[in-house]
Order: structure tokens, then C-alpha cells, then sequence
């Protein structure tokens, strides 16, 4: 450690007092005294040669150095804190992040047989939910990730496209009835949003030319498509899908397609990576893993609207 640069104990100290704004917090936090917390910020304030801390009373205010030093000293823990869990939990896994509808309904079997294939890889998961798909190599303790997104490249990451999503309705036969479904009768069902911005049936209903017939700001809102797909196969509605991820469903007949229109959303699944990780042994065997077990998309027969 550079001798120009604070003790580190001194900088802990510094953190957690500007997080939680009170040295008696941040001491109960470090399990050290108030009066501990104390000397190390004055130590810290003297090594910088600046107040951090501005003490009026009881109340402690950042300064402007204070209050950049506090938003660097986060990132830069956040950093240590996820080295040290790869390196004590993750045991020499593959640390992979994955959207948690996607996990349920086609990674956990995958890995699963992934696992038996190559039992000298180890793939640890982290079933994440995510409103839009997203990772952050530098702040996440993740080397990879699979996420639903546009897979667009970039200086320091490095995708595989999987396969796209699809957007298909779905109910429960029982709700179908043996009468067509029409137009009339998607707009005086209960819709099923699987997001609370209710972008799937707004992209479903606008290519397929219904979207100023059918009101679709109303329904019920979930968070994931695995909440909107469980809703629909217990009868509560017709709610929106990925076409690949219901296909389990629609096979064995718990579910049924009210219209036969898919819709491609725009966006597919994506293994991504960060380019320093491209030459780890267990994600090229994972890259080719997951390309062979991609859901047969052609398998259900459907009018496709890109």
C-alpha cells in the first residue's frame, strides 16, 4: 500500500460513518466504539489534510471533499466485497446471473444437465429478478450472465445470441371454450400483464393491428412472465408469453394459444460476458452447452410477425 494513502481502517471507518451519517451507527456496524470511529476519521482527515465531516452538535453534515471521497469509498468496498465472496463462496465456480423466469422454465435443467456432463465445471446461479435485464461486471460479483436484451456488443463485453422471445397470448383451455376467440372477445377478457409498464401486450396488440380496439392499459400487473403465466394457467385471465417458455405447457394442454399471432418482441436471450473472461475453460464449454439446448422455436405452429 502506497504510504501517501490513508490506512485503509481509517477509510472503513470514513464509509460507514457518511452512510450512515451518525458515528455511533457506523460503530455498531464495524462492532468497534464510537470513540474508535472518531479517531480513525480524525486520522483520515489529517492524512488528506481536509475535513470530511462537518460537526454541528450531535449532527454530522459531509463536505464537498467528504461527500466525494464517501461516493468513491462505495464503489471501491462494493469492489472488495464482491472479490472477496468469489473468491470464499464461489470456491472457483462460473458465478452466472439469469433472469428468474428464464431460470425456472429452461436454465435450471440445462445447468442441470450441464453439471453431469462436466462435473469438473461448476456453474453457480443467481436467479435475479430484473424489471429490464442488466449486469455490471464491476459492481456484480457475476463473470457472466444471461439476460433478454438486443446483445449489442461493446468495447469490454462479449455476447452469444441464444435464441429471440416471442410474444404469444395464453389461457387455459377452460377459459378458450370451444367458440374462436375474436376480437370481441380479447376485449372483454381479463388481461395479464407480466410487467407493470404493460409492454408486452402493447407490442403484441400493436402489430398485430389491435391495439386501438382492445384496451390495454387495464388488467391485472405482476412483476415476471412466470407470475402472468401462473395467473393465466389458474384461470384468472389471458395474460402475454414467451412463446418458448410456455411451450412445456402448451404441449401438455394446461394451456392454450386464444390466437395463433407471434410476435417477435425486439429482444433476445443473450449470453454475455466480459471480454478478459472469453478464454475461461468452463464458459467456452457453457457458450456451446447452452447453444445445443436452445428451445426448438419451430416445434408450435404459429403466424410469425416480426
Amino acid at each position: 500500500m502506497s504510504a501517501r494513502m490513508p490506512p485503509l481502517y481509517a477509510l472503513r471507518a470514513f464509509e460507514a460513518a457518511a452512510r450512515y451519517g451518525s458515528f455511533t451507527l457506523a460503530a455498531d456496524s464495524l462492532n468497534i466504539t464510537q470513540s474508535a470511529v472518531s479517531r480513525h476519521v480524525k486520522t483520515l482527515e489529517q492524512s488528506l489534510g481536509c475535513k470530511v465531516f462537518e460537526r454541528k452538535g450531535p449532527r454530522l453534515s459531509l463536505t464537498e471533499p467528504g461527500r466525494l471521497l464517501a461516493e468513491e469509498l462505495k464503489l471501491g468496498f462494493k469492489i472488495i466485497e464482491n472479490a472477496c465472496s468469489a473468491v470464499g463462496a464461489g470456491n472457483g465456480a462460473l458465478r452466472l446471473k439469469a433472469p428468474s423466469t428464464l431460470t425456472v422454465r429452461w436454465l435450471l435443467n440445462v445447468l442441470e444437465g450441464f453439471h453431469q456432463a462436466f462435473p469438473d465445471h461448476r456453474i453457480q446461479l443467481t436467479s435475479a429478478w430484473m424489471d429490464v435485464d442488466a449486469v455490471d461486471f464491476h459492481l456484480e460479483p457475476f463473470d457472466c450472465a444471461v439476460l433478454l436484451c438486443s446483445g449489442s456488443p461493446s468495447g469490454e463485453r462479449e455476447s452469444l445470441k441464444l435464441f429471440d422471445e416471442w410474444l404469444v397470448p395464453v389461457c387455459t383451455p377452460a377459459l378458450g371454450g370451444d367458440a374462436p376467440w375474436t376480437l370481441e372477445r380479447l376485449r372483454a377478457a381479463d388481461l395479464i400483464h407480466p410487467s407493470r409498464d404493460r409492454r408486452d401486450w402493447k407490442r403484441w396488440l400493436e402489430r398485430t393491428g389491435y391495439a386501438a380496439s382492445v384496451p390495454w392499459q387495464r388488467g391485472k400487473l405482476f412483476d415476471t412472465l412466470e407470475l402472468g403465466i401462473s395467473a393465466a394457467a389458474q384461470g384468472h385471465g389471458v395474460s402475454i408469453a414467451d412463446l418458448s417458455l410456455v411451450a412445456p405447457e402448451l404441449a401438455r394442454g394446461t394451456l392454450t394459444l386464444p390466437f395463433r399471432q407471434a410476435v417477435r418482441s425486439g429482444d433476445s436471450y443473450h449470453l454475455i460476458w466480459p471480454r478478459h473472461m472469453r478464454d475461461h475453460r468452463a464458459l467456452q464449454r457453457l457458450r456451446s452447452y447452452l447453444l445445443e439446448l436452445v428451445p426448438d422455436q419451430g416445434a408450435i405452429e404459429v403466424e410469425r410477425l416480426n
